[in-house]
């Protein structure tokens, strides 16, 4: 790895996330160093915003956040630029997820995940006990805890401005049959899709990824030009991983995902491999 990257741009889930969705104290140590030394550490996650607090440790600070897959990007806790669903797509996209009974998260800037109440029955029975085995561990809790705490039952949609859309299934067929479906609205109004497990896709902006939100933060930090490195595990980091000069996937990620790559972590996200990859390649 030469020249040493002025900037890391690190995924969450799977990444700097063990799959009981938590930040270890030790990959926010090396990032609190790497940044002493001088190098920029950003976020660049398919998660909203809001989700990223409950996952790190106290204290947690990177100089930016790319989320949404590349539909905003945050500086501190200010927004430095974001994208909107219009609001027709989001109405379209929650009368098909109604008709399929798919499970939705709708995600509202500013306001807490909508799912409109009159789907809460369907909603939650994609969350029965027990878990798929094939659905992973962070995922099935994740939406555990969505459906617990985190989504606003509403009774309309509210907000203006719309992040992503997150949709899960129980099974691969019914997530397969969706994105079908999704494929039929895309025919009426362009978006983007993106998924980070087989039970999962999400709907963004047109043209819009993480590639993208990389993009629009090296040139808030007036960073372009210069040697970037990322580390990633899904198919949604692929843009990502496409885009920077040092691309790095997790022990943990697919095949397909590691023969795309410069180099791959040593060890998985639940053995700490985003600070043990960073701490052997910057000698620390």
């Amino acid at each position: 790895m030469n020249p040493k990257p002025k900037a890391i741009f690190l995924d969450m889930d799977g990444t700097i996330l063990n799959h009981h969705n938590k930040v270890s104290i030790h990959t926010k140590e090396i990032i609190d160093h790497l940044r002493r030394k001088g190098f920029f550490v950003f976020i660049a996650t398919g998660r909203a915003f809001d989700e990223i607090e409950g996952v790190v440790p106290e204290g947690f600070q990177v100089d930016g956040y790319i989320t949404s897959n590349g539909m905003a990007g945050y500086v501190g806790k200010e927004a430095v630029f974001e994208h909107s669903l219009s609001r027709e797509l989001v109405e379209k996209i929650i009368g098909k997820a109604r008709a399929n009974k798919v499970y939705y998260e709708l995600f509202p800037y500013g306001i807490d995940r909508i799912t409109l109440k009159q789907d809460q029955e369907y909603v939650e029975n994609e969350v029965r006990d027990p878990k798929p085995d094939e659905v992973g561990i962070n995922e099935w809790l994740s939406r555990k805890q969505a459906i617990k705490e985190e989504i606003d039952w509403a009774d309309e949609i509210k907000g203006e401005k719309f992040s992503k859309f997150y949709f899960f299934a129980r099974t691969k067929e019914h997530i397969n049959e969706w994105k079908k479906e999704l494929d039929q609205v895309k025919e009426e109004i362009d978006f983007t899709t993106s998924i980070s497990s087989l039970h999962n896709v999400e709907v963004m902006v047109a043209n819009v990824n993480k590639a993208t939100g990389i993009n629009e933060m090296l040139h808030q930090f007036n960073l372009v030009g210069e040697h970037i490195m990322a580390i990633g595990d899904s198919n949604n980091d692929i843009p990502m991983l496409k885009f920077v000069n040092h691309a790095v996937a997790m022990k943990n990620a697919p095949d397909q995902i590691k023969e795309m790559v410069d180099d791959i972590t040593e060890f998985t996200c639940d053995e700490d491999g985003v600070y043990h990859y960073l701490k052997e390649k910057f000698e620390l």
